[in-house]
Order: C-alpha cells, then sequence, then structure tokens
C-alpha cells in the first residue's frame, strides 16, 4: 500500500474528494442556465480530472496546446476549443485532427493571420473553424468590440475558403486584478458585454455568430448575468490556489493540488528550515505578493502532512533550484517541522506548480493518509 509516507518528495498530491466538489459546484451554476460549461484543460492536462470535470455537461473542453489537443482526442473527446491565436504553421496538426473526427475550432484577432490560415487550410484540404478573440480588459490579445475591425474581420473568415466564422470569443483575465466582490463583478459583466456586442455586430452585417464564448474561474464564479452568451470556459476552478483563494474565487479548504516535500535541514542562525522543493517543484510564481491581497505566503503555504493544518504562518519565504527555505513570522517553530518531517504545500498558481510533473498521486477519499492511484498528465506543446 502507497502511502503519504512512503512517498518519494516532492510528489505532487490530488485530493480527489475536493476536485470532485469544485467540479460538481461549477457545473451545478450553469446546469439550469442554458450556457455550456466547457472546462479549460490548461491547468490539469489530465484524461482523469477531465472525466470529471465534464460530468453533467456537454463534453466539450478548452486547451492551451495542440499537445493537450492530440491527448485528449487521443481519449475520446472531440470538440476542443484551442484557446490561443493559431499560426499556419500549426494547420498540419489541426488537419490530422479534423481528418480523425475531432471538431477543433481556434481562434484569431488578424485579417492578416486569417488569410494566411485559410491558404494552408487549403492546402491541408481542410476548412478551420476560428472564432474572433475579443479584449475585455485585459490588454493581451483581441479586437474591442464594437470596433469596425470585428466585422471586417468576420467577414474575412466567413468569405475565405478555408476559414469559417464560428463566434467569439473572450478571456477577462483582468479579474484577477480584483480585490472586491463588486469589483469581479463588474469586470464579469464587462467580459459578457463585450462578447455580447460582438456578437451582435457580426449579426447586424448579416454574419453567423454561433458560440459567444467567455470565461475566467473568478468571473465564472460571480458573475450575475449571463444573459446572450453560449458558452462558458474557465479552469483553475477544478484545483484552485492560494491566489484564487485570496481573490475571493474559494476557500483555502477547497484547495485540491498540493506539493508533498520533506524538511532536510534546519538553520537556526537564520530561524529557517530547509524542504527539498524550490523552484522547480512549487514554481516561482509570486501571485500573493501583488498589492491589496490579504497575505503574501512567498512561493506557497505550509501546511501539516495531512494538508488540513496550517502551520503558524509558516511559508516558502525563498526557492532556489531543488531548495525552499521555510521562514516564519515570529520565532520559527523548529519543534513542529523537525529534520525529516513531511508537509504539504499549497501553490500561489496551480498551473505552473502542477506544470513540472508527469502526474498526480491521487489520495485515496476513504482514507486520505492513502495514496489510491495515479493520473498522468501530458506536457509540452
Amino acid at each position: 500500500m502507497t502511502t503519504l509516507a512512503s512517498l518519494e518528495t516532492p510528489s505532487l498530491i490530488l485530493d480527489r474528494e475536493k476536485l470532485e466538489q469544485n467540479a460538481a459546484r461549477m457545473t451545478a451554476r450553469f446546469a439550469a442556465s442554458g450556457l455550456r460549461l466547457r472546462p479549460h484543460m490548461k491547468s490539469a492536462k489530465s484524461i482523469d480530472v477531465a472525466r470529471i470535470a465534464l460530468a453533467g455537461n456537454f463534453g466539450g473542453i478548452t486547451v492551451s496546446t495542440l499537445k493537450e489537443a492530440e491527448y485528449f482526442a487521443d481519449h475520446g473527446i472531440d470538440d476542443i476549443t484551442y484557446a490561443v491565436s493559431l499560426v499556419p504553421e500549426k494547420l498540419p496538426r489541426v488537419a490530422r485532427l479534423m481528418r480523425r473526427g475531432v471538431r477543433i475550432g481556434g481562434i484569431t484577432d488578424s485579417l492578416t493571420m486569417a488569410e494566411a490560415i485559410s491558404r494552408r487550410a487549403v492546402a491541408e484540404g481542410v476548412v478551420v473553424d476560428l472564432m474572433i478573440e475579443l479584449d475585455s480588459g485585459e490588454r493581451r490579445g483581441g479586437l474591442t468590440a464594437g470596433s469596425a475591425s470585428v466585422v471586417d474581420l468576420g467577414r474575412a473568415l466567413h468569405d475565405l475558403p478555408g476559414t469559417r466564422l464560428a463566434g467569439v470569443l473572450t478571456h477577462a483575465g483582468n479579474s484577477y486584478l480584483c480585490r472586491s466582490l463588486e469589483a469581479l463583478r463588474e469586470v464579469a459583466e464587462q467580459e459578457r458585454r463585450a462578447a455580447v456586442t460582438a456578437a451582435a455586430q457580426l449579426r447586424a452585417a448579416g454574419l453567423p455568430c454561433e458560440v459567444v464564448s467567455v470565461g475566467s474561474t473568478p468571473t465564472a464564479t460571480h458573475g450575475l448575468s449571463h444573459a446572450d452568451l453560449t458558452e462558458m470556459r474557465c479552469g483553475v476552478y477544478m484545483f484552485g490556489d492560494v491566489f484564487q483563494h485570496e481573490i475571493g474565487s474559494h476557500g483555502l479548504e477547497d484547495i485540491a493540488v498540493s506539493v508533498l516535500a520533506t524538511v532536510i535541514g534546519h538553520r537556526p542562525d537564520l530561524d529557517a528550515a530547509l524542504i527539498d522543493a524550490g523552484g522547480l517543484a512549487l514554481s516561482k510564481d509570486r501571485s500573493t505578493g501583488a498589492p491589496g491581497l490579504a497575505e503574501d505566503i512567498g512561493f506557497g503555504m505550509v501546511m501539516d502532512e495531512s494538508g488540513a493544518r496550517r502551520i503558524g504562518r509558516v511559508r516558502v519565504g525563498h526557492v532556489y533550484q531543488e531548495h525552499g527555505m521555510l521562514v516564519s513570522d515570529g520565532a520559527f517553530p523548529f519543534d513542529q517541522l523537525p529534520v525529516g518531517a513531511r508537509v504539504r504545500v499549497l501553490p500561489n498558481h496551480v498551473c505552473m506548480t502542477a506544470a513540472m510533473y508527469d502526474g498526480y498521486r491521487v489520495l485515496d477519499p476513504a482514507d486520505p493518509r492513502r495514496v489510491g492511484d495515479f493520473w498522468p498528465r501530458v506536457n509540452g506543446w
């Protein structure tokens, strides 16, 4: 029997019960709305997690790499949105998926790129579904809803021989900057309004707009209206992390992923201890250090081996490639963290933390000390 105490460290731990509860909560939120939930699998990258997230939903997913798309297609998922701007060089892989019967769509915000994609698609003998990417406030990629460029690009996607205008898509990544429920709700409404405004523009110009897609975990959780939308894309809600907790997406007790590490040394002269999980095992994400949040947890919040109890105010204060240095407010609790003790570190940004691992050590819901399974992940591009 594999137990937490017998695992090599560092290991990526997944609490299946919490995952199932998180997934069920988001599914229930949209079950009666008529809005399709299309889970984003860029954080989990696991078919086992996807099956839980898809329970009770229509069956489509979102991905951020074609490696993910190919992996999930290999496991039977045949409705996939690739939510990163498509480039012509990736058309051969997209075309191979389409020939297998996978409905895969992409996004673009560029007329020049649309024309290049169309030429490559024609050469591949396919017609590619593309959505217009909108900027609803994140100021990353995307067109501005209401601008003439939306209709211009829509008409090109509709008329070009290698593309089909599938709809519009936006992501309110700026919701991560919110520090109140009111601000989150306002960003959710801005996201919705951008998508439905662009959809109305296209339809008024006589163009089709089948899909009106939005999504981020904070706006999916707190948005008040979903009028005229067709689907919601979000992903980090499945696992949660300390940053999402601090901006109000979920409770600390809902975090389903942690890193198991071992205390490998004491530094009384520095009032600190060392663990065998550093920047590669935890990531160097410092999102809880952003202004306006409740607590800066450094590179991770330190819990006991069970994951149920926080150890004082201990956090991972510094990371090196394979070392993490534990620090604390006040005197360091060496008595609670002897050399050889196991700890569970809750991540700042679970997507980044999970990315280095080849799979999850899944806790047995009947006995959280027992590791009941190993669920592989797909990595790469």
